[in-house]
């Protein structure tokens, strides 16, 4: 660990602090990006905290994480910055002065990481070739291949090495301090000490990059190393933004990774599993039209997350998974070693759509591994390396959140309403009901920019720093809480069986099928939990300290989840990737659910505010996309002036 700048002597302990001007919390890629940027805009006094360098969705992921959606870089396409703006601000429910910052920042970002040597794909005179991907209108996405954000943290990673930022790996940031709402700093556990003590961070601003809220639900496609630590901001009083919206959708469950492109267009068996081994094809028992099957399996391919408008197309899938696996607990399985029932016979069966797809892409073949192979071998590899073996084995699958669409409310600088936090990449909560598919690594890339952007161009205001000992004589709670943990005690499975019952509750209840009873029943169960964590687990041990602060976090922000549910349930009912309903629709009836939503709240954000133990939801307008000053010589003008030149 780094040279600390001093010792707080809490009690007979003494905790090292170190002073900053800016902590960035996250090593994906917002976190580094952020790190990079501040560097190269002459903020040196920073330093990088993560739980685990190599840990996070960025490194550690495919699905949605293989494509960077950007403005076109290609002659063909008709594009700009207003049309991308509008793009994302049509998502409904989302902010158009960030909309505007992601389209405007899209094509600098983007070029920061080809010079950086992320492999994106040009053709022989330099044009960054798209593709259109889905909610798009253009061919924006681009992609380096199924691991395009693992090349851009490894990318990413080298800058900032090459920079030698200061970076404090194995540490767990556990609470924000603030001040008369304010960021003074942060308290952390350090995971490389023997007995995981506490250290304090003195800064004037935090970045917070620690990604989505991976770790409140059981049916996840995040990686199992990624949790997320929304709860930090939540806890110091920042307001959240649409954390009702995720996106959830197929994925294989003991490799995570999402099942959707060619995976479905291959157009594989879908098998359920009971507790007694009997097994069966089971699309069959819901459609009277066994060519209904095989066409709705095939689009899931492009229309893979769970949509409620498809909820009568290709979203009947993943409704009748949910009765499978929830209501008769059975395990469901895609299979790619057999034909499914209506193929056994040849292709007539087959939609004109899917017919021409296979038969353009020269897959017209008997069985599904054989077109996979054909179509996207490094699809069947992946698996492979991950000890799957899908030329003889069954692939165990279920509707898994994969992406929130909501999380921290920030600015055009993507600050807070905290002075002195910003959120960056999937922390921060710019995306509303739909986004293109792809734009969440823009939004890493331009979110964090722009946070460092603002941080080394605000202007000081030369108040007196305040004593921080004070301030932190505040959080003795959690002090007393660490340091009363037991230096000898044993993992303590209750821990782990707890935080799996309480994401199994969430995917139950709270993910694409939401019961609003259900909902209210666990918000107040988790709220409860979290005003009594320290007392409930103050005997526990050392060893299990990540742990109990992961469900920590997860009490709280599955509380603000849920509040933001609730709220939406009740002011705009089923809409996006969710679907409101009284009770869980079994069997048949998945056919007969009524869809209703208020649109009205498409120009609004639904947000939600923690204070003394209680939470509020409240719906606020949309900021509209900004009319911006575009004569040349103001903003050169303002330009200097912003940037203090």
């Amino acid at each position: 660990m780094q040279d600390y700048n001093c010792l707080y002597k809490y009690k007979n302990f003494e905790i090292p602090i170190y002073k900053l001007n800016t902590l960035v919390i996250g090593s994906g890629c917002a976190g580094l990006n952020a790190a990079d940027w501040l560097c190269d805009l002459g903020v040196c006094d920073i330093a990088l905290a993560t739980e685990g360098f190599n840990m996070g969705t960025s490194r550690n992921t495919g699905s949605d994480k293989q494509t960077y959606y950007k403005l076109s870089m290609s002659s063909g396409e008709e594009d700009g910055i207003g049309k991308m703006a509008k793009t994302l601000f049509d998502g409904k429910s989302v902010n158009g002065d960030t909309a505007l910052c992601e389209a405007a920042g899209s094509a600098k970002s983007f070029m920061k990481l080809a010079i950086l040597g992320v492999p994106f794909p040009t053709n022989e005179y330099g044009e960054y070739a798209g593709y259109m991907t889905d909610h798009d209108v253009c061919k924006r996405a681009t992609s380096a291949g199924p691991l395009t954000s693992k090349y851009m943290t490894e990318a990413l990673e080298k800058s900032v090495r090459c920079k030698d930022i200061r970076i404090f790996d194995n540490v767990l940031i556990v609470r924000l301090i603030c001040d008369e709402n304010k960021i003074i700093g942060a308290i952390g556990i350090d995971k490389n000490s023997k007995n995981m003590r506490p250290l304090i961070f003195e800064c004037e601003n935090i970045i917070l990059a620690t990604g989505g809220s991976a770790g409140i639900y059981q049916n996840s496609v995040y990686p199992c190393c990624h949790t997320g630590m929304t709860s930090l901001a939540v806890e110091a009083g920042a307001k959240t933004s649409n954390l009702q919206e995720w996106q959830y959708g197929l994925a294989s469950v003991d490799f995570r990774w999402n099942v959707s492109g060619t995976y479905q267009q291959v157009i594989p068996r879908y098998v359920s599993v009971d507790k007694d081994g009997n097994e069966r094809e089971f699309l069959n028992d819901y459609f009277k039209n066994p060519s209904d099957t095989v066409n709705f399996v095939f689009q899931k391919g492009y229309q893979w997350p769970f949509d409620s408008a498809k909820i009568k197309g290709s979203s009947i899938i993943d409704m009748i998974i949910f009765n499978e696996t929830v209501n008769k607990k059975n395990k469901v399985y895609m299979d790619f070693t057999k034909e499914p029932k209506a193929l056994e016979n040849g292709f007539e069966s087959l939609s004109d759509e899917a017919y021409n797809y296979l038969k353009n892409s020269g897959a017209l073949i008997k069985t599904p591994i054989k077109r996979l192979e054909k179509m996207n071998k490094k699809a069947i590899d992946l698996y492979a390396q991950n000890g799957i073996d899908l030329y003889n084995s069954y692939l165990r699958v279920e509707v898994c959140a994969q992406h929130n669409n909501g999380g921290i409310a920030v600015d055009k600088n993507w600050q807070t309403n905290i002075d002195g936090l910003y959120a960056a990449g999937e922390a921060a909560g710019t995306f509303g009901v739909y986004r293109p598919g792809g734009s969440a690594l823009n939004s890493t890339q331009v979110g964090s920019m722009r946070a460092a952007e603002h941080i080394a161009y605000k202007k000081k205001n030369g108040e007196k720093p305040k004593n921080i000992e004070d301030i932190i004589l505040r959080h003795s709670d959690i002090f007393d809480f660490i340091f009363c943990l037991s230096d000898n005690g044993e993992i303590n499975g209750e821990i782990y069986d707890r935080q799996r019952t309480c994401r199994e509750k969430m995917s139950n209840f709270a993910s694409y099928i939401r019961i609003p009873r259900k909902m209210a029943e666990l918000k107040n169960e988790f709220l409860k939990s979290y005003g009594s964590f320290f007392d409930d687990y103050k005997n526990g041990g050392v060893r299990d300290i990540t742990a109990l602060f992961k469900l920590r976090d997860s009490y709280l922000t599955s509380s603000a989840v849920l509040c933001a549910m609730l709220y939406s349930a009740d002011k705009i009912g089923t809409r996006g990737g969710s679907l409101v309903c009284e009770n869980i629709p079994k069997g048949k009836e998945v056919f007969d659910i009524e869809i209703s939503s208020n649109a009205e709240y498409d120009g609004k954000t639904v947000s939600v505010c923690y204070k003394d133990g209680e939470f509020s939801a409240f719906g606020e307008d949309v900021r509209e996309i900004p009319k911006s000053e575009l004569w040349f010589e103001n903003v050169w003008n303002e330009y200097l002036k912003r940037c203090g030149k």
